[in-house]
């Protein structure tokens, strides 16, 4: 059995206690979460401590400890991409496949610097959105897309990136730049690919789902929603990059990603105005 290693902010959190059980069933019991580490306690919530006695994981003191004893490294806090850089030192220098959790990190720099530093040691590492492997998505035709409208739910700063992977993965990783167009019950963000193409992320509330609208150069259009278990396909593209080191996702599309995050919230100061995304 392959042992797992869990490096969070705090532990007490919705990844933290999915994953594993997700994670077992997925490898048919190939491989396991067994150790963890937590920089601190989750305010109002379970001590690291007391999460670890509840779900069976060993606790350890230190990230090195984690790296050293595990196979595999999964650095978490989700809600917290600023403390990513911290967190995933040790990790990306152990050439141990890692995974990090979305979003990658707070700014394009820090993942610029982040994807750098595990190439310089040899470290398989990638980060996604399980919106990425939303079945409805993964079958869609990329060739010719022109248009796309995306509705989510959430706030912009930690679900934007669920509705811009996806448009990443569908347009390409070359975004000219973004204009956010939102309001603050609605976040909304217009993305220019140049040549006349163009998506929008729109943010419709707690009950929308996931879903696409899409228009391609020649007049046709499908809607589509992730309806299908896209936690699960990711999880099992995970146990699939454990096994084989190959990570499935290029890192200039998380590069993108993170850069249209980082220039939609800066975008967001200056509503109806164009802000250029570096190149």
């Amino acid at each position: 059995m392959k042992k797992i290693g869990f490096i969070d902010l705090h532990l007490d959190q919705f990844h933290a206690n999915k994953y594993p059980g997700w994670i077992e069933q997925a490898s048919e019991h190939a491989m396991k979460v067994v150790y963890a580490y937590g920089k601190r306690d989750k305010e109002n919530g379970l001590t690291n401590a007391a999460w670890s006695k509840e779900y069976g994981i060993e606790l350890l003191p230190t990230i090195e400890e984690v790296v050293e004893r595990s196979d595999y490294l999964i650095v978490l806090s989700p809600d917290n991409p600023e403390f990513h850089e911290e967190l995933s030192q040790l990790p990306l220098q152990s050439g141990k496949p890692t995974y990090i959790d979305k979003t990658f990190a707070p700014d394009r720099e820090t993942a610029i610097r982040l994807f750098d530093l595990a190439a310089k040691h040899g470290t398989p590492m990638y980060s996604t959105s399980a919106l990425r492997f939303a079945s409805e998505y993964r079958e869609l035709d990329r060739s010719d897309i022109q248009t796309i409208s995306s509705w989510g739910p959430g706030a912009f700063a930690n679900y934007s990136i669920h509705q811009i992977e996806p448009i990443v993965s569908l347009m390409g990783t070359s975004p000219k730049r973004v204009m956010y167009i939102g309001t603050p019950d609605s976040p909304a963000l217009l993305i220019d690919f140049g040549d006349g193409r163009q998506a929008t992320v729109n943010h419709l509330g707690d009950n929308c789902p996931f879903t696409l609208g899409i228009k391609n150069g020649d007049g046709g259009f499908k809607q589509v929603t992730a309806n299908s278990n896209f936690f699960a396909l990711f999880i099992e593209n995970l146990v699939n990059f454990f096994e084989t080191g190959k990570p499935a996702v290029n890192p200039a599309e998380t590069v993108a990603v993170i850069t249209m995050i980082e220039y939609g919230l800066k975008a967001a100061d200056t509503p109806y105005v164009w802000v250029d995304l570096p190149q």
